[in-house]
C-alpha cells in the first residue's frame, strides 16, 4: 500500500498505534496540536535529521534499524549533556510513492528503541515531498545532576576518557563501499553491522559521570573521535595529548582493517557514528569512576590527558608527536567524512 492511498491522517493513526506506550508524565500525546508533558527542573533539547542518500542507504540498513538508529542518535546527544531523555517528536517528509509498510517499519524500530531506553514518542509532523525521505527526531529530557556536562570545562591535569569502543560503524561503511569479497568472519561482519545500524546511546555511562562529580567535559562521538576531541579542546581552550595505543578500537574493525589494507586507527579517529562518550575527568574522580562504570556495565578507557599549551590535539605514538586534525564528518566540507553513513 502506498502512502498516498491512505493519506496523512490515516498514516498518523497507524503510526500512533505503533509507538503508544504508557507514560504518566504525558498529559497529551499524539493526536492534538501539541503534546503536553510534565518536567521537573531544566529541560535538555536536541534535534537530528536523517536524509536518504546522505545519512543512510536502504541497501546498507533495514528500515526497522533505521528507525532505531534515528531515535538513538538524538538520545546520545541528551546523554552527552548529562541528561536523561524522556520524550520524542518525530517529523517525516515522505515521497508519495513510499510504501506504508516501510514507514511502519521505521516506527517499529523507534518503538523498540523507546521501550529499551524508556522514552515516549509524543508527536511530530508528516509532510509529503518530491525529494528523498527525511526523518527528523527531536528529544527532550532532564538533567541528571545540578548542571549540564559541557565541552568547555576541561583543565590541565585532567584525564581524557572514552566509553566502549570506536571504529566499528566506519569499518562497516568501508566494508559496504568496497563490497563483500573480503574473507571476514560472519561474527565480525555482524558486529560491524550492529555498530552501524544499532548504536547504543550511553545513558548509563552519563549517569555514572554525573554521580562521580568529577567529569569536567563531555561530548558524544558522532562525527569521529578526532572531531569530538577538537571540540573539547576548542571549547575548553586547552591542549589534549592522546595515546594512540590506548584508543579502544573494536577488534572486528581491526581485523577488517588488516584484510582491507586500512589503518584501524583511521576508522576510530575519523569515521564517526559510534555514539560513545568522550570527555575529561579529574585524576581524583577517575579512581571512583572506573568501578562505577563497571557497575553500569560500561567499559571506560583513559586515552590521554589535558596539558598546558595552545588549544589543539596531539596524537602520541612510537613515531613521536603529531597534530591530530579534526577530519570527522562535515556536511558542508568536500574533504571530510563519508556520505550515506
Amino acid at each position: 500500500m502506498l502512502v498516498r492511498e491512505i493519506g496523512e491522517f490515516g498514516l498518523i493513526r497507524r503510526l500512533r498505534d505503533l509507538v503508544s506506550r504508557s507514560d504518566p508524565r504525558v498529559t497529551v500525546g499524539i493526536g492534538d496540536d501539541a503534546a503536553v508533558v510534565a518536567y521537573d527542573g531544566p529541560i535538555v533539547m536536541t534535534t537530528d535529521t536523517f536524509v536518504d542518500g546522505v545519512h543512510f542507504r536502504d541497501d546498507w540498513i533495514d528500515r526497522i534499524s533505521l528507525g532505531y538508529k534515528a531515535l538513538t542518535a538524538s538520545l546520545s546527544d541528551v546523554a552527552a549533556m548529562g541528561g536523561r531523555p524522556g520524550h520524542v517528536l518525530v517529523s517525516l517528509a515522505i515521497p508519495k510513492e513510499e510504501r506504508v509498510e516501510q514507514i511502519e517499519s521505521i516506527y517499529r524500530g523507534m518503538a523498540e528503541a523507546s521501550d529499551e531506553f524508556a522514552v515516549s514518542v509524543v508527536g511530530g509532523d508528516i509532510v509529503s515531498t518530491a525529494g528523498p525521505l527525511v526523518i527528523t527526531v527531536t528529544v527532550t529530557g532532564v538533567l541528571m545532576g545540578a548542571k549540564p556536562l559541557r565541552r568547555s570545562g576541561a583543565k590541565p591535569g585532567d584525564l581524557v576518557f572514552v566509553t566502549g569502543d570506536v571504529g566499528g560503524s566506519a569499518a562497516y561503511v568501508r566494508l559496504m563501499q568496497t563490497g563483500s569479497s573480503f574473507a571476514l568472519a560472519p561474527i565480525d561482519r555482524w558486529q560491524l553491522q550492529q555498530r552501524h545500524t544499532r548504536p547504543k546511546p550511553q545513558i548509563g555511562a552519563a549517569e555514572a559521570l554525573v554521580r562521580c562529580q568529577g567529569c569536567t567535559s563531555l561530548n558524544d562521538v558522532s562525527d569521529g573521535l578526532s572531531s569530538e576531541l577538537a571540540d573539547i579542546s576548542e571549547a575548553s581552550r586547552v591542549h589534549l595529548d592522546i595515546d594512540s595505543e590506548r584508543v579502544p578500537i573494536l577488534p572486528a574493525a581491526r581485523r577488517f582493517a588488516r584484510l582491507a589494507g586500512q589503518k584501524p586507527l583511521d576508522f576510530a579517529l575519523y569515521g564517526g557514528e559510534d555514539y560513545q562518550l568522550v570527555g575529561t575527568v579529574t585524576p581524583l574522580a577517575a579512581g571512583t569512576l572506573l568501578p562505577l562504570m563497571e557497575a553500569y556495565g560500561v567499559r571506560l578507557t583513559l586515552i590521554g590527558r589535558v596539558v598546558d599549551g595552545e588549544q589543539g590535539v596531539d596524537l602520541l605514538s612510537d613515531n613521536g608527536r603529531q597534530a591530530l586534525l579534526p577530519r570527522g564528518y562535515d556536511h558542508f566540507s568536500t574533504a571530510g567524512g563519508n556520505d550515506a553513513q
